[in-house]
């Protein structure tokens, strides 16, 4: 496997806010207008997004939400746990890999308003992923929390909440 340098260097990926390392790869031309979209979005967007996500065994995807349904796309590497809590507190786990026998998937879709995080499984290890948002991502729809104020929201996770937050 590729070094991680030398990913990030061939890819053209930069550091992302919630942990990993990213690059946008596609951004529709059609644009959806505010009126039609939700009331909870804040101007117009783009019909679809799509990133490259690097994650490695030191930056893991910190606990996020955004508006949108957002689909992972496993590429290569180690395979990554994805952690979803929804609106309520109930937390679940996906294992996102090649390994079909053992009941990995290479695709998983994260509804829109759930709290998600991602971590590598292996130690030492990378992780190269895509990421596929509709509507279009937007950082206006981007939500990172502290562990503390996650904690408040589901005390009941706390443990899982600290591992997968960097403050």
């Amino acid at each position: 496997m590729n070094s991680i340098e030398t990913i990030i260097k061939k890819l053209d990926l930069k550091p992302h806010p919630e942990g990993g390392y990213f690059k946008e790869t596609y951004r529709s031309k059609g644009i959806i207008q505010a009126e039609s979209l939700d009331t909870n979005y804040k101007g117009n967007r783009h019909y679809s997004t799509c990133i490259y996500f690097l994650l490695t065994s030191e930056r893991f995807s910190a606990l996020h939400r955004i508006k949108q349904d957002e689909i992972w796309h496993f590429y290569k590497g180690s395979p990554i746990r994805l952690h979803i809590i929804s609106e309520e507190g109930d937390h679940s786990e996906y294992i996102i890999g090649d390994n079909l026998s053992k009941g990995q998937v290479p695709q998983l879709v994260v509804p829109g308003g759930n709290w998600f995080a991602a971590e590598i499984i292996e130690p030492d290890a990378i992780a190269l992923v895509g990421c596929t948002v509709s509507p279009g991502f937007d950082f206006e729809d981007f939500e990172l929390r502290s562990g503390a104020e996650l904690t408040k929201m589901f005390p009941h996770l706390e443990s899982t909440i600290k591992k997968l937050t960097y403050h």
